[in-house]
């Protein structure tokens, strides 16, 4: 393992601790609101800060932080990975000493997201049962739930759809960042308001295309262990019972942790690797 490797790895790892503790009600909106179902007396939550507010009242200020633990591990693990792998993935795809393009950087940060959500895929499925649960909940009683009801592959479930929208998550947030700093860095040199700006677009980018399979990955796993659907059941009973601006709910909240996350993240990430390396060249 090189320095730098090393170096991305340790500032990674603080940087996703660091962004998922500061935006995590965010998540808890999100996730409640993709799972609520249009009734004839209306929806629970109308929104984001109305989630929040009903949460709190009802469950107290914590639950907002519902999930924190299994939310540190998933990013821990997942996000360090992921920017471990990044750029290795991202030299495959270009030859040796040409600047990598737009698109190449997409594709590796993609792959890099697909990769690494294959392998921490449960941490997310217990995520989101305790989240979406009125009562409190321990890591430990729901693993113990859903691997009594559905078994080691339970923990699977949404898989396809998480793939696919960590695959764009990732190739909006590596990629676009990455491409979005290398544009920006030129006129403000490679500082916080750089990091910032960048992360920015990239917290846009990922919210606008990433949200539709984001919905289906969230209900897929809050049934996890009960039922067996399928993603193309989930993507047509969505659109025949909810219609097609259900793949956008929780936008909103998506929109605000993406760009939020991103921020906390990019910018603790750079100026942590920094650090590192510095500490060990000395």
């Amino acid at each position: 393992m090189s320095n730098d490797t090393g170096a991305r790895f340790v500032a990674s790892s603080i940087a996703c601790a660091i962004a998922e503790s500061i935006t995590l009600p965010t998540d808890v909106a999100k996730t409640r609101l993709q799972v609520q179902n249009n009734t004839s007396t209306g929806v629970q939550y109308n929104g984001m800060y109305d989630c929040l507010k009903k949460t709190a009242q009802s469950e107290g200020i914590g639950a907002c932080w519902k999930g924190l633990q299994p939310a540190l591990v998933r990013q821990v693990c997942y996000g360090s990975l992921s920017l471990v792998l990044y750029e290795p993935i991202r030299q495959m795809f270009c030859e040796e000493g040409e600047n990598p393009s737009f698109f190449q950087r997409l594709l590796a940060g993609g792959t890099a997201g697909a990769i690494s959500i294959t392998v921490f895929n449960p941490t997310e499925v217990i995520k989101t049962q305790i989240q979406t649960a009125s009562s409190t909940k321990t890591m430990r009683s729901v693993i113990s739930n859903i691997y009594k009801q559905g078994g080691i592959f339970a923990f699977w479930s949404g898989l396809q759809p998480n793939i696919a929208r960590t695959f764009l998550v990732n190739a909006a947030e590596l990629g676009t960042y990455d491409e979005a700093k290398s544009r920006i860095v030129p006129y403000t040199g490679d500082n916080a308001l750089a990091h910032i700006s960048a992360s920015g677009v990239a917290g846009v980018t990922s919210a606008l295309i990433s949200t539709p399979a984001d919905v289906i990955k969230t209900r897929l796993m809050d049934t996890a262990g009960k039922t067996r659907p399928s993603v193309i059941g989930a993507v047509t009973s969505t659109m025949r019972e909810e219609g097609p601006t259900a793949f956008y709910k929780g936008f909103v909240p998506i929109v605000v942790r993406k760009v939020l996350w991103c921020t906390a993240f990019f910018v603790s990430y750079e100026q942590i690797r920094v650090m590192v390396n510095a500490k060990n060249v000395k």
